[in-house]
């Protein structure tokens, strides 16, 4: 009988281990299988608010921009805060030759913002000298030290504006910002001989209601006259291989006019998205490339690289507005470069409501009255904002999220607004 209890109890005990192991699997199961659920769940709730629309403060502004998704969260940053949505940031090119060293250190102060990023450059035309004062004052300026934020280009780039080097040296400024910082929303490429007509505040703020897959870049594809001198003639640009500044020449034979994308002509100066950029610079679709080789024998190509490319992407065309939100005034008939702008140009240059406007001489008088009368900025010192610890001073940084914007904003919301009557932000005109 005791045998009978005992073997009993070993056949008890040989199911219990297996019966552990069974259970602990279907716990396992079910928990997966929940786990799985919860983020296939998640994941849908989030795919419904990625498509929710994003709109702009109505209580700023009635007018509506289009955006079609919220734009994703970048990475934490002096500028935001877990409660505040982020602030748009710039990130500039900032560029100069020969005899530019004052004019392009004026333009970096009227445009500096520490929530910003910025590049220097001046080409290998000018003295090693003024390279190397540039280099000096950067790494010296406290406020630069401190930020970060400023960088200079230090092998410089020879650039010959009626070839290609002048769009390999955007581009190269381009790769370095997408290198250096996350923390930018639109790149801005001006050259020495462009100032700014409102704050980097009036900026920011306008900015922060607009889609931030928006571009400015002027642009048509009546090319007339451009067809015969620039598009079919073959050009050879020496900036590409020698290191002094030489004007291109042509070479034989012409060229027919492409078939597989549409040639566009506009304005050098553009204010690009971070998504353009990436989609320029990474090149996970070959056609940047093949534009890139194709503007590489054509005249003047910073008129139509980046015309090209956001015409003949509809993902990019759409999100473009045809506008570089400068003021640019032409001799009749036009020249190779616009009219230098002087204080008999002040009442229209006040009227365009442009974001900035070229093109200065150095140390022109009508830049004293727009610093001034527009970015009330005194001589030396950076533009005011709300980041200045020290009012108008600006010595320090104090919060660089608080945006006090002025005039300017109302102003540039009143261009935006004249664009918005003509559909140019709700619809491309690539055409």
């Amino acid at each position: 009988m005791m045998k009978s209890v005992m073997g009993s109890s070993n056949i008890e005990k040989k199911w219990i281990f297996p019966l552990i192991i069974f259970s602990f699997l279907c716990i396992l199961f079910l928990a997966t299988s929940l786990t799985m659920s919860v983020a296939h769940s998640m994941q849908s709730i989030n795919s419904i608010f990625f498509f929710l629309p994003f709109h702009l403060n109505e209580n700023r502004t009635s007018m509506a921009f289009a955006e079609t998704t919220v734009p994703p969260s970048p990475s934490p940053d002096p500028s935001t805060t877990p409660s505040a949505p982020s602030i748009p940031r710039f990130a500039y090119l900032i560029s100069g030759s020969k005899g530019d060293l004052e004019q392009l250190w004026r333009t970096l102060f009227a445009l500096y913002h520490p929530i910003n990023q910025y590049i220097v450059h001046l080409d290998l035309e000018s003295p090693a000298e003024e390279r190397m004062e540039l280099a000096s004052r950067i790494e010296k300026h406290p406020m630069f030290s401190e930020i970060g934020n400023v960088f200079m280009i230090v092998k410089a780039n020879m650039v010959t504006y009626r070839g290609p080097t002048m769009v390999a040296n955007t581009l190269h400024a381009c790769a370095l910002l997408l290198k250096r910082s996350k923390d930018w929303d639109w790149f801005i490429n001006l050259s020495a001989s462009d100032y700014p007509l409102v704050t980097q505040d009036d900026l920011i703020s306008i900015f922060s209601g607009l889609d931030r897959n928006l571009n400015f870049v002027e642009y048509t594809s009546k090319l007339g006259w451009k067809f015969q001198k620039r598009a079919m003639p073959l050009i050879v640009d020496p900036g590409l291989y020698n290191s002094t500044k030489g004007d291109v020449f042509w070479v034989n034979p012409e060229r027919t006019l492409p078939t597989a994308f549409k040639l566009f002509t506009g304005s050098a100066w553009t204010v690009l998205s971070r998504g353009l950029v990436e989609y320029i610079i990474w090149g996970w679709d070959n056609l940047p490339r093949i534009l890139l080789m194709y503007y590489t024998n054509f005249i003047s190509s910073p008129e139509g690289y980046f015309q090209t490319i956001v015409c003949n992407v509809p993902e990019y065309a759409e999100k473009t507005v045809n506008h570089d939100l400068h003021y640019i005034a032409w001799d009749v008939p036009p020249k190779q470069h616009p009219h230098a702008l002087s204080i008999n140009d002040t009442q229209k240059i006040f009227a365009s409501n442009a974001a900035f406007a070229r093109k200065f001489k150095k140390d022109d008088p009508v830049l004293d009255v727009i610093d001034k009368k527009l970015l009330r900025r005194k001589r030396g010192r950076f533009t005011p904002g709300g980041w200045c610890a020290e009012n108008t001073k600006c010595f320090k940084v104090g919060d660089p999220r608080e945006i006090k914007p002025g005039p300017g904003s109302q102003r540039l919301l009143s261009l935006l607004a004249k664009l918005s009557e003509g559909g140019n932000l709700t619809r491309s005109q690539c055409e």
